[in-house]
């Protein structure tokens, strides 16, 4: 099991890079992860829903992704809020503070989805969320130390010295753990190192003394870590503002709720496209040739925010000006009448005002619908992978004008005029061929030599091999081995 010293110092990429390095091993490798707290989900093939970092190592291991890969996952909703999703379905929402008491209900499915991988494995990768020095959330923890202990699984930690003080996270860490937790740490490894690793020899020396644990390895900074799909959206606050790439300019307002927000790597991967995502209290700029609205987990908040930030006269502006507009699942429902949701499913029972821009009204509630999409687009021909997870459907006039028309099927919406759209389909810009059709209908230039998940796939290949130059795989595998 990996533990971080924090949150955001690289565990998810880290299992990843390792998923794919035993798997070229010729071992059976599947990614685990007890708890995750993300908008970012991810359609599985047995019919539930599980993080996307979790699909992603899951992809790393050369294994279709499952929903016993992330038996509890989090998706907020509110600042104390979140539904929960257990194996895969939706089981309740819960505030903060109401969860700490639901989680030992929750550990016995945990086991059970741990149990259930490692009878199909050679060796199970476990990732933590947070911090195990978190001890005031110690009493029930699922997700770290109280999972480790459970499941009687050795620990590695894992730091990150980009952000400084990494000798204090690593002891400070082993400081507060309980003696039996402390027992368990076999380890630790250094994350995002940039400079000269000969002058940190001193540092291994004075962990060792103060914890009794070795290094297993100090991982170099490694820029190609962005083009793999971030876990959630704290990877977007450090993209705010920030603008490359081509001329054709697409801008993104930062909700508080945004969800499956790697929709929009593929058209980022583009040289001819930048796209920019727009901090709060700073308008929509006026030189945008595609305002997109992706995905939320609380469509009615989000448009709440985005009205008392003034992005609404933003869009209505940019439209009246002859610019583009497009909306993704939750920004499909913005972009509409009215979005209801009469039995409080994300939020406060009630109706709110669309943007107004398609002739469509969203009604909120019934079963979560998660399916995954192998269709041709009958227009362009391409064909699409994707996947829907969404709550209700959306009905107008504007839906005789479908976005897509998907081996027969209409899906989603588009205004008379044509410059405003939608659908509730994720995970459409991947496919190549269809990506180049939407980008030239736009008038942008597309990448004809790109092959976004070709990409991926050598970019997890180029991490793997950065991991079997930095860390001691031949110690980890031991380590693991030992448990059993």
């Amino acid at each position: 099991m990996f533990q971080g010293t924090g949150s955001d110092v690289g565990k998810s990429l880290l299992v990843a890079g390792l998923g794919r390095a035993f798997t070229r091993r010729g071992l059976r490798v599947l990614p685990f992860k007890p708890q995750n707290m993300s908008n970012n989900a991810a359609v599985t093939a047995d019919g539930g829903e599980i993080g996307r970092a979790q699909a992603l190592q899951a992809r790393a291991c050369g294994v279709e992704p499952r929903v016993d890969m992330n038996p509890v996952l989090l998706k907020p909703h509110s600042q104390t809020g979140a539904q929960i999703i257990l194996q895969g379905r939706v089981w309740r929402d819960a505030e903060a503070r109401h969860y700490q008491a639901l989680k030992p209900e929750l550990l016995p499915f945990v086991l059970e989805s741990f149990r259930r991988l490692s009878a199909d494995a050679d060796l199970v990768l476990i990732e933590g969320a947070g911090s195990p020095a978190e001890v005031n959330l110690r009493a029930g923890d699922i997700a770290n130390m109280g999972f480790a202990e459970a499941a009687d699984v050795p620990v590695v930690l894992i730091g990150d010295i980009d952000r400084g003080g990494v000798i204090a996270s690593i002891v400070g860490t082993h400081l507060l753990l309980a003696p039996s937790e402390q027992a368990r740490l076999k380890g630790y490894l250094i994350n995002k190192f940039r400079g000269d690793v000969s002058l940190f020899g001193s540092a291994t020396a004075i962990m060792k003394t103060r914890t009794g644990l070795d290094c297993l390895g100090i991982v170099p900074h490694w820029p190609d870590a962005a083009r793999l799909p971030a876990e959630d959206a704290v990877a977007l606050d450090r993209q705010l503002g920030q603008r490359a790439g081509g001329a054709y300019r697409i801008v993104v307002p930062r909700l508080p709720n945004i969800s499956n927000f790697d929709d929009l790597d593929p058209l980022s991967a583009e040289p001819g496209v930048s796209v920019e995502f727009v901090a709060p209290g700073t308008p929509l700029p006026r030189d945008a040739d595609l305002v997109l609205l992706p995905g939320s987990k609380a469509t009615r908040a989000d448009l709440a925010a985005l009205r008392a930030q003034g992005w609404d006269v933003d869009i209505l502006a940019h439209v009246r000006a002859g610019g583009r507009v497009l909306g993704l699942c939750g920004g499909y429902q913005m972009l509409g009448r009215t979005v209801a949701d009469p039995h409080g499913v994300e939020g406060p029972p009630g109706t709110s005002a669309g943007l107004g821009l398609l002739l469509i009204d969203t009604v909120l509630g019934g079963d979560k619908r998660l399916e995954r999409i192998d269709a041709r687009d009958d227009r362009s021909g391409a064909r699409l992978h994707g996947y829907e997870i969404h709550l209700g459907a959306s009905d107008g006039a504007d839906r005789s004008r479908p976005f897509l028309v998907l081996d027969g099927r209409s899906e989603g919406a588009v205004s008379v005029d044509g410059r405003v759209a939608g659908c509730y389909l994720h995970g459409l810009f991947a496919a190549d061929g269809w990506r180049a059709h939407f980008l030239e209908s736009l008038g942008a230039s597309a990448d004809a030599t790109l092959g976004f998940e070709a990409m991926v796939d050598r970019t997890l290949d180029r991490l793997a091999d950065h991991l079997e130059a930095t860390v001691d795989l031949d110690r980890l595998l031991a380590i693991a081995r030992a448990r059993s």
